[in-house]
């Protein structure tokens, strides 16, 4: 990996190829730093090129399946190869998989949910967390979701995935407060990504209903992490109320009301 005379800061983006994960690293790019993007699809050479600017930041494409261990190294190898300090880290890989846990999903998807989602953020937090607090500097974000706030019948292991990235990203953040280095959770609602035809959560309503701009919930993400917040729920104002009203209602009628969403052919 050949890396350029630059003055930029360098930021990494995971799941970079589409989304949102694409957005934050359009972000990025247009806030003058340089790249490492990955994901495990093809895709993620093409998102690097449409990045990639004359005279501008670098961007370095690596992909690599972060629900595997040896993925994981991969892009923290491709990282340390850049022989640059890490300024910003944005771990927003993630995937859903939708139906009944018992006779509606397959037990790969869901391990690969908890590979994913849980296991490749803790491991690359691990990897990546001690150089910017060594340096005293950093912007970290997670992408968690108003999910988290909720359990999730018919998405059961996903909501659960984000729960844990929330406590594990507002962990964080009180543990680094004195260390120059910010940890922020950006929490989306439904967001007009492919994320429910990956989840075959199309034939739901909330799959099929309305969603929002993935660029804007990017850069209400990106704003938050540079200004160091603990949380920003991004999107629609309902999106702010479904949080808000989280806290006070109960687990069950927020599982009966999950439940009317989520449950398969629900959005006909």
């Amino acid at each position: 990996m050949t890396t350029p005379t630059t003055e930029r800061p360098l930021a990494v983006v995971t799941g970079a190829s589409s989304g949102i994960g694409y957005e934050l690293a359009v972000q990025f790019v247009e806030h003058g730093f340089d790249l490492v993007i990955a994901a495990e699809d093809d895709g993620i050479d093409l998102a690097a090129q449409k990045l990639r600017r004359q005279d501008g930041p670098h961007v370095w494409s690596v992909r690599v399946d972060l629900a595997r261990e040896q993925g994981v190294a991969e892009l923290v190898a491709a990282v340390t190869a850049t022989g640059r300090p890490l300024d910003a880290l944005a771990l927003n890989a993630g995937r859903g998989a939708g139906g009944a846990f018992v006779g509606g999903t397959d037990l790969a998807d869901e391990l690969e949910i908890v590979d994913l989602n849980v296991r490749s953020t803790v491991h690359l937090a691990k990897r990546l967390l001690p150089g910017m607090v060594e340096r005293g500097a950093g912007r970290v974000l997670f992408t968690s979701s108003i999910a988290s706030t909720m359990p999730g019948p018919f998405q059961a292991v996903y909501n659960a995935s984000k729960s844990f990235v929330q406590s594990f990203a507002e962990a964080l953040r009180n543990e680094l407060k004195d260390t120059g280095v910010t940890v922020t959770a950006l929490m989306p609602g439904p967001t007009d990504t492919e994320f429910f035809d990956r989840a075959d959560m199309e034939d739901t309503r909330v799959g099929s209903g309305k969603k929002d701009d993935p660029a804007e919930v990017a850069a209400q993400g990106f704003a938050a992490m540079m200004k160091g917040d603990q949380t920003v729920t991004a999107g629609s104002l309902m999106n702010k109320v479904q949080t808000a009203a989280g806290k006070i209602i109960p687990d069950k009628l927020k599982s009966e009301q999950h439940r009317r969403m989520a449950e398969p052919g629900s959005g006909h």
